[in-house]
């Protein structure tokens, strides 16, 4: 039996990163490399420091084109994905946010997973913002129903409601809902697939909320710890979700958020037991 020391590893263990270039993306790809990874990380631009990984893929996950040339470019088996690139409302073109975001995660997701043995895992990465995901969730299935970039693209904007608020809450609680439909397929195949919802967190998606909206937007999400996260703190969440000591969570979203839904929650508990 392992411990639990060699369960966090990925000695031999062959892995993929979105996003690498900057925040919680390069603090997985240098978390998974320090515990023994072999990394391929992706992203727009490579990053200033690659030391950590093993080969860098330029990707664009907005361009079909640029998604299927980087699936071409990476080596099997692939024993763990990480979709952690990513954009906000901030960049205020909700068609792109959810292309990024959500679709072309999605085909990104798809195309490599006949490189995925048994024992691999996909962990995505949503947001606090998407909390509401099962209140929205007859919306989103729209959204999930569809098979192509394509498709979804035509479907938002025949549903441009859906994306009024720039784009950032569907797409997020597209992708958690997208590993919850995909549990049973994916696990049928010894694939896990799990998500996390990072609270606020000092990355460059904060700063494009900050441009956006100002800091008082910003100041408007407490947590019961009092200060918002580190990209290593996400990314520390991520690389046990994808690693062997996991090898029983699938299907789940882990709120990483220093306990602002459970904050609402008790808030709303609150309010039921005044109003009866």
């Amino acid at each position: 039996m392992s411990t639990v020391g060699e369960l966090l590893r990925y000695d031999g263990r062959h892995v993929v990163v979105t996003g690498c270039a900057s925040g919680i993306g390069a603090q997985v790809a240098r978390q998974v490399a320090e515990l023994g990874g072999r990394v391929t990380g992706l992203d727009l631009r490579a990053p200033d420091d690659r030391s950590h990984l093993d080969r860098f893929v330029e990707i664009d996950l907005s361009q079909e084109s640029s998604i299927d040339a980087a699936v071409g470019e990476i080596q099997a088996p692939v024993d763990a994905l990480f979709n952690v690139a990513g954009v906000s409302s901030g960049i205020g073109d909700p068609m792109l946010v959810v292309r990024i975001n959500f679709l072309g995660t999605r085909r990104f997701t798809e195309a490599l997973e006949d490189r995925m043995p048994a024992g691999s895992s996909i962990t995505n990465v949503s947001s606090l913002a998407a909390a509401s995901y099962r209140e929205n969730a007859r919306t989103t299935a729209g959204l999930l129903e569809t098979t192509s970039m394509a498709e979804g693209l035509a479907w938002c904007e025949a549903h441009p409601e859906a994306i009024a608020d720039g784009g950032y809450r569907l797409s997020k609680e597209a992708i958690i809902l997208y590993g919850m439909r995909r549990v049973s397929e994916l696990g049928a195949r010894g694939i896990r697939i799990n998500c996390t919802g990072p609270g606020v967190t000092e990355t460059p998606i904060l700063d494009q909320l900050r441009s956006a909206y100002g800091q008082g937007f910003l100041d408007s999400f407490t947590t019961p710890l009092g200060r918002v996260a580190g990209p290593d703190e996400q990314a520390a969440v991520l690389v046990y979700l994808g690693s062997r000591a996991a090898s029983y969570i699938t299907g789940q979203v882990i709120w990483v958020d220093g306990g602002t839904v459970a904050q609402r929650v008790a808030g709303e508990l609150v309010d039921t037991n005044q109003g009866s």
